[in-house]
C-alpha cells in the first residue's frame, strides 16, 4: 500500500490545483461581465449628462429671448425621459451592494426634481435654470463617478488602465460639466447680445476650470481622440474671450451653441474611445487565459 502513497498525494496535488484553477476562471468571468454591465451603465449615465447639459443650454437660450430654441427643448426633455427607466437596472443591481453607487430611492427622487423642473422651467430666470439644473447634474455626475471608482478601476491592476478609467467616468464628465456651463451661460450672453458683470466673473472661472480640467485629462494620454477634442475646446475657450467677454457681443447664439456643442460632443467621443478601450483591455485580458478549464 505504501506504494500507492506518493500517486495518491500527487493525485491530490493536481485535484488542489485544478480547483483553484477553476476558482480563479470564474473570477475572471465574473469580472469580465461586471466590467461589461458597468461600462454599460456608465454609457447610460453619460447619455443622461450629455442630454441635461444641452436641455440646461437650450434653456438659457430660450429664457434669454432666442424663442427658435423651444422645438429643440421639447425633443430633448423627451431624451431624458426615455432615458431614465434604462437606470432602474443598475440601481437595483447596486442597491445590493454593501455601499451601493445608485440606489432606486436616489433615482425616483432625481426623476421627481427633473420633472419638476421640466414642467416649471418657463418660471425661471436664465439664471435660475442654470442653476437648478446644474444641481440636477450633480447626482448623475457622482454616480458616474462612483461606479468607475468602486465598479471599474478595481478591476484593472495596470495602473495606466486605472488612469484611463479614472479619465472615463470622472477627469472628463468633469470636464463636459464645465464646459456645458460654460456653454449655457454663453448661450445667454449671447441671446442678450451684452455680457454682465455676473456672467463674466462666471465665464472667466469657467474658462480657467476647463484648462486645468484639459491638461490634466491629456497628461500621459495621447490619440486622435484626445486631440480633436483638445482642438475644440481650446477653440470654444478662445471664443469665448474673443466674442462674449470683450466688448459688444454680436456673436449668434446659434452659433455659439454649435461651437461649445461640437467641443462638448468632441470630449464624449473622446471618452467614448476611453470606454471602448477599457472594454477591449477587459476582453483581451480573458483572452489571455481562455485555456483554463470551467467546471459547472
Amino acid at each position: 500500500m505504501q506504494w500507492m502513497m506518493p500517486g495518491m498525494a500527487a493525485l491530490f496535488a493536481a485535484l488542489i490545483l485544478v480547483y483553484f484553477l477553476v476558482q480563479r476562471r470564474r473570477r475572471w468571468l465574473l469580472a469580465a461581465q461586471s466590467l461589461s454591465a458597468n461600462l454599460a451603465a456608465c454609457e447610460i449615465l453619460l447619455n443622461l449628462i450629455a442630454s441635461l447639459q444641452q436641455h440646461r443650454g437650450m434653456s438659457s437660450a430660450w429664457l434669454s429671448g432666442d424663442a427658435g430654441f423651444k422645438r429643440r427643448l421639447e425633443e430633448k426633455a423627451r431624451q431624458i425621459d426615455e432615458l431614465l427607466p434604462r437606470l432602474r437596472e443598475l440601481a437595483q443591481r447596486e442597491s445590493l451592494q454593501a455601499h451601493p453607487c445608485l440606489t432606486p430611492n436616489e433615482l425616483q427622487l432625481f426623476r421627481f426634481r427633473w420633472e419638476k423642473l421640466r414642467d416649471g422651467l418657463a418660471g425661471h430666470t436664465p439664471e435660475q435654470s442654470i442653476a437648478r439644473h446644474s444641481e440636477l447634474l450633480e447626482r448623475p455626475l457622482s454616480w458616474l463617478a462612483a461606479v468607475g471608482e468602486a465598479r471599474v478601476e478595481p478591476l484593472f491592476p495596470d495602473a495606466g488602465l486605472q488612469r484611463l478609467a479614472r479619465n472615463y467616468a470622472s477627469r472628463l464628465p468633469a470636464l463636459s460639466e464645465c464646459l456645458g456651463q460654460a456653454r449655457a451661460v454663453g448661450a445667454g450672453v449671447a441671446a442678450q447680445g451684452r455680457c454682465s458683470p455676473v456672467a463674466r466673473v462666471r465665464l472667466v472661472f469657467l474658462v480657467s476650470r476647463a484648462e486645468s480640467l484639459l491638461q490634466s485629462a491629456l497628461a500621459g494620454e495621447s490619440g486622435s481622440r484626445a486631440e480633436s477634442a483638445r482642438q475644440a475646446v481650446q477653440r470654444m475657450l478662445l471664443g469665448i474671450r474673443e466674442e462674449l467677454l470683450s466688448g459688444r457681443v454680436e456673436l449668434p447664439p446659434e452659433q455659439y451653441f454649435a461651437l461649445a456643442t461640437r467641443a462638448i460632443d468632441l470630449v464624449f467621443s473622446w471618452m467614448d474611445g476611453s470606454g471602448e478601450s477599457l472594454l477591449h483591455a477587459g476582453q483581451s485580458w480573458l483572452d489571455a487565459h481562455q485555456d483554463v478549464p470551467v467546471l459547472n
